[in-house]
């Protein structure tokens, strides 16, 4: 390791920042010079560059900067490649969800893999809930490699790809003639303010959020 210069990527305004920020805080209290980066050409040459909810191809000049440009994603790889594979396996039914670090690389989701662990459900987690806890063991994983990785050995991936595409808008959208039980994950993982549920009654258009009830309150 010739540097111990730390970049976390995060290239949209993703949720994801508040969390790539605190990775960024305690790795500075290790002592590490780490530093937060909301576009690629502001990462720095060293040792690490976490690129965290990217949503934009990385040039190769700017993954040369750094020994080794990781990513996490919440499949069992090569399994589930591609866009939101959490929601998609919320959407499933899954309460086991794996993630993965790994290597960034020319193909999607296709480096080598340093680091697998699951993030478990009760299945009753609405969106900001269970971002919470990808958020956390996001954080988790980005530290086990630095802690670890004297240790650590990177596995490449085996078995044929699947793939998951891009949530859009009208993933969103409610059945009418279905029963709220049988649409229930599709709530769980609605984004209130940007993606939220809807549904349309002759013609008329209706949007709906939702919240879990205080304390058991049942009331508006």
């Amino acid at each position: 390791m010739e540097s111990n210069s730390i970049t976390v990527l995060v290239d949209n305004d993703s949720w994801i920042i508040p969390y790539a920020r605190k990775l960024v805080e305690i790795l500075r209290e290790k002592g590490l010079d780490a530093a937060f980066a909301d576009s690629a050409d502001k990462v720095r040459v060293g040792w690490i560059n976490f690129m965290l909810g990217c949503t934009r191809i990385v040039d190769d000049d700017v993954l040369q900067r750094n020994k080794h440009n990781l990513v996490v994603h919440e499949s069992n790889l090569p399994e589930g490649r591609g866009f939101a594979p959490m929601a998609w396996q919320i959407l499933e039914g899954k309460r086991q969800i794996p993630i993965c670090l790994l290597e960034a690389s020319d193909a999607v989701d296709a480096g080598d893999v340093w680091i697998r662990d699951m993030i478990a459900l009760d299945g009753t987690e609405l969106c900001d809930e269970w971002r919470v806890l990808q958020g956390e063991k996001t954080i988790q994983l980005c530290l086990r490699f630095v802690n670890e990785y004297k240790v650590l050995a990177p596995l490449k991936q085996e078995g044929a790809p699947s793939w998951y595409v891009r949530r859009r808008p009208v993933d969103s959208r409610l059945d009418i003639d279905k029963s709220m039980r049988d649409q229930f994950n599709l709530l769980r993982i609605v984004d209130n303010e940007r993606y939220p549920a809807y549904f349309e009654v002759d013609g008329q258009l209706y949007t709906l959020q939702i919240f879990k009830a205080r304390g058991g309150d049942s009331g508006a």
